[in-house]
């Protein structure tokens, strides 16, 4: 029956002039493999006697097995590889020095968290390989070739390009072949394969195959029976060409590469003002116990411990896979952690469109109804001249649609028959006449008739033309429905019809992918349709769903007349792209991503797989292939798209605690390296190491819990600004050094408290005063528009409290140079701390509302920034140019719109028309 339709586009245009109107022809556009010639002569294989086995070996030689290659890294050398990064670096040196020094508490501490850092990256990461392991399962075992005159079963692997292979029903092709038109014994055949190919290309329907045309490694045979001659294996195969540019695809994820950053600003810092501490120290203090390299070195190891973020990497992924449980409640499973913050900077979403944003089966749209009959007419006769048990998508949609709309199917005893209505003889489809007949008894007036459904052109030509169906045909032929012509014979004559109407069919958006769109366009991601189905049926869809309907083929992408730069603002400005194959996809996801833009992909089906894997956020949606499922970063359990919005909102309310986390530990890890490097060459101060420890524990572990804070969603999508961010931090930090170096001064030199005091003094002032400021930098705006989560600020309030009584109770004693401070030194310190928060609330809010990219290029006039501003000046100059264009075209439009609902509503009241010139 699917030939039903498709052979509409394959009649000459002779044939399908059936009235005095002639049937448009839709040319369904099928991707081709190009064959080099060498390629072809060594095809030209006699199909009754297939190859020698010399041949065969020879071929095995040239082109290898017919599968995909396997490359499977090291697991000891995957884990291995979360030992390296500038952070990691870092703590291996301190944990070097603390070997060297001796101090094994440290050691054991810095060790320990290096490789709890190092196991949730390994155990929470996605195998690379996997995408390619789920591929291979899609392809078939074993084939029958004639080999040497002999028809035989062989391993698909040992195919080889010329072998001819026999296809038969629910066969999945083992290689590219190319149909040679005939039966197993040479017989001809009559018909084509139907082939369902939606996972590779995203049809969605089984397409029609006839002699010479190209069947994919991996489709799957739905109808017919023929030979074949295998064109291409193993990696060059369409499916081949998918696997490599999977495994091509190994870029660093953005979220590394933002740590990566942050990292190497901190660690050279540290590294910089280590070594200037240790060459002073062992200038200044040399010939004495104080000069000691071991001695020098331990102070340089307390130093480089408690400056380094050593809790960077764990706070943030333990916030993510917290963020990850989140979104598991939700349906949403998270397979790579750091997904979870790149989906709140997703700016534009491509989407494929078969069972992702449309149901991915046939159903009834509104159909073309000849006069004298309703639309439950045609269902039910339509019904009638369906083939009982057949498994095709149409008869399917046929079927399920009457039993769906029609009373008299709803509650009867048996599913085979029709109540009131015997069907006395039934002529399935055949390929010669495009339809399908059926004679039917009504059992209460005993009237006999016969029913007919079939390709349009026949009905049409059947009910001897029909000038209005064939004009119905074609406007739904435009917006990509299929259409399937129904009639019935006149009572009282068994040959001659009269049309009943058009049934009008459709793969429909699914009832929330119209809203998910708008949500993702309210958030700021733009949607982007992208999808191996043809032009006209993406626009018709796109339309639905209020998508904007700039939809471009894919000749687009590969256009050798255009720059690269032109078909990258084709791919920005277009709302999507239809007739894609795999390496489609992945060129759309690549260009749009050197364009800095961070992009989302989903999908379903094989031809998918790559382009999910290369985009910085791969969603795999409900029913998806294990190749997709593989290759993603994210599965959605529930079927369509809407669970995405509940996705971008947890991702972006983790992000804020993310960046929160950051800003607080940049600023407070660069306020300690200033406070103590100036401290130290100024005036020979320093903290003992049991304090400082206690410093990153205590507050490290505490801000574990900012996973659970409450946060301000953004509207727009979220982007690390590492200028702004270490900017901010640096201008926090001098502050803070600021009210230390006040603190340090007004106690020493002031008050002249004992040094042993002083520690506790400085150990509580260090210790609060940046941990505090995380009250500020967990939100934008100011810190009590959006007041934190009650476990949060217990939290950080908490672990001040417990440094309080370490400074006032002088805990760790004599022995590590501590004394008691006394609750007026620790109460004021407290209180200062809380108070100076504040103020530096303000500094922050002030640096936001006035810091942009604008002011970084004029303050920081790099060549590169003023490329770029310049670029962003010149787009923003086009955008408001093309909306003052469209402004002009909407009015217009609205004119015409509101004097052509006057002309209906004239029309309507039969208002008196002026004379024409004939009355007058």
């Amino acid at each position: 029956m699917g030939n039903e339709v498709e052979e509409k586009s394959q009649q000459p245009q002779d044939e399908e002039k059936v009235g005095n109107v002639q049937l448009e022809e839709q040319a369904h556009h099928e991707h081709e493999d190009e064959i080099s010639p060498e390629l072809e002569a060594l095809i030209q294989t006699d199909p009754s006697k297939g190859l020698s086995p010399s041949e065969v070996e020879e071929r095995l030689a040239r082109f290898g097995k017919n599968e995909l290659p396997e490359k499977k890294k090291n697991p000891l050398w995957k884990f291995l590889g979360y030992f390296t990064g500038p952070i990691s670096y870092l703590i291996e040196i301190a944990c070097i020095i603390a070997a060297v020094v001796g101090d094994w508490i440290d050691f054991g501490i810095i060790l320990a968290l290096l490789f709890i850092n190092a196991f949730i990256g390994f155990f929470e990461e996605a195998k690379a390989e996997s995408a390619l392991d789920a591929l291979r399962q899609t392809l078939a075992l074993k084939t029958r070739s004639w080999r040497d005159g002999q028809l035989v079963e062989l391993d698909v692997t040992d195919l080889v390009p010329g072998d001819v292979i026999v296809l038969r029903l629910g066969d999945i092709v083992p290689a590219d072949a190319r149909l040679l038109g005939i039966g197993v014994t040479g017989e001809a055949t009559e018909g084509d394969l139907q082939i369902d190919q939606s996972a590779l290309t995203g049809e969605s329907l089984p397409v029609s195959k006839k002699k010479g045309n190209t069947v994919y490694s991996s489709s799957i045979v739905k109808q017919g029976q023929q030979l074949a001659v295998v064109t291409k294996t193993g990696a060059n195969t369409f499916i081949g060409r998918a696997a490599n540019l999977i495994a091509i695809t190994a870029d660093e994820g953005h979220f590394q590469k933002i740590i990566s950053k942050i990292g190497n600003v901190l660690i050279w810092s540290t590294v910089l003002l280590v070594i200037i501490v240790l060459i002073y120290q062992l200038v200044k203090f040399r010939g004495t116990d104080q000069g000691n390299w071991k001695v020098v070195l331990e102070n340089c190891l307390v130093l480089t411990v408690a400056a380094i973020p050593v809790g960077l990497p764990t706070v943030m992924s333990v916030t993510m896979a917290i963020g990850a449980k989140q979104l598991a409640a939700k349906q949403v499973i998270v397979k790579r952690l750091t997904a979870v913050e790149e989906l709140a900077s997703v700016s534009v979403l491509c989407s494929d469109k078969t069972g992702t944003l449309t149901l991915n089966e046939l159903t009834f749209d509104e159909p073309y109804l000849n006069e004298g009959f309703t639309a439950d007419d045609i269902l039910l006769y339509s019904y009638l001249a369906a083939e009982p048990g057949a498994n095709d998508p149409i008869e399917l949609a046929v079927r399920r649609a009457a039993e769906g709309s029609l009373e008299v199917l709803k509650n009867r005893t048996s599913q085979h028959d029709v109540p009131g209505y015997k069907v006395t003889s039934f002529l399935p489809f055949n390929p010669t006449t495009k339809m399908t007949q059926a004679t039917v008894a009504n059992l209460e007036t005993k009237d006999v008739f016969k029913v007919a459904k079939g390709a349009p052109q026949v009905i049409i030509k059947l009910v001897g033309g029909d000038d209005d169906a064939v004009r119905a045909v074609n406007a739904l032929a435009r917006r990509g429905l299929r259409a399937l012509g129904v009639a019935r014979t006149i009572p009282g004559q068994l040959e001659k019809y009269q049309l009943v109407g058009m049934i009008s069919l459709l793969d429909p958006p699914r009832p929330d992918s119209g809203n998910t769109i708008r949500e993702c366009n309210s958030f700021g991601v733009d949607v982007k349709m992208v999808t191996g189905d043809q032009l006209i049926i993406a626009k018709e869809v796109a339309a639905r769903l209020g998508m904007g309907r700039v939809i471009l083929d894919a000749n687009h992408l590969v256009d050798p007349t255009k720059s690269e730069a032109e078909v990258t603002e084709h791919c920005e400005r277009a709302d999507g792209f239809a007739q894609v194959i795999p390496e489609h996809k992945y060129r759309v996801v690549e260009l749009l991503q050197k364009k800095g833009l961070l992009i989302g992909m989903t999908g379903d089906g094989v031809n998918d797989a790559p382009a999910l894997k290369k985009a910085n956020v791969g969603i795999a949606v409900h029913g998806c292939t294990d190749a997709a499922r593989s290759a993603a970063d994210i599965v959605l359990l529930a079927p369509g798209l809407s669970t995405i919005i509940d996705g971008i909102k947890t991702s972006r309310a983790i992000f804020q605690r993310l960046r929160s986390y950051a800003l607080y530990r940049i600023t407070s890890t660069i306020h300690f390296l200033m406070f103590m490097f100036i401290i130290t060459l100024a005036e020979d101060w320093n903290m003992p190491a049991v304090l400082l420890i206690m410093i990153c524990v205590l507050n490290d572990a505490a801000t574990l819990v900012i996973s659970v804070d409450n946060t301000q969603i953004s509207d727009r999508p979220d982007k690390w600004r590492i200028g702004q961010l270490l900017t901010l931090s640096v201008i926090l930090a001098i502050l803070l050094a600021g009210l230390s170096f006040a603190h340090w001064f007004i106690a020493n030199n002031v008050f002249k408290v004992e040094p042993d005091v002083l520690h506790s003094i400085m150990y509580l002032h260090i210790s609060s005063a940046p941990h505090f400021v995380i009250f500020s930098t967990r939100v934008p705006g100011f810190w009590w528009e959006n007041m934190p989560h009650w476990i949060f600020a217990t939290c950080i309030i908490a672990t001040q409290i417990v440094a309080l009584f370490f400074s006032v109770y002088g805990i760790f004693g004599s022995k590590e140079h501590v004394a008691p401070c006394g609750w007026p030194w620790g109460i004021s310190v407290l209180a200062i701390s809380l108070v100076y928060f504040m103020l530096l609330d303000l500094v922050k809010v002030y640096v936001f509302r006035h810091w942009d990219f604008a002011l970084t290029a004029r303050l920081f006039p790099t060549p590169a920034r003023k490329r770029k501003l310049a670029a962003r000046l010149d787009e923003r100059q086009k955008h408001v140019a093309i909306k003052a264009s469209w402004h002009k075209v909407y009015k217009v439009a609205e004119a015409y719109r509101i004097a052509t609902a006057f002309q209906k509503l004239g029309k309507e009241q039969h208002l008196p028309q002026a004379p024409t010139t004939a009355e007058v």
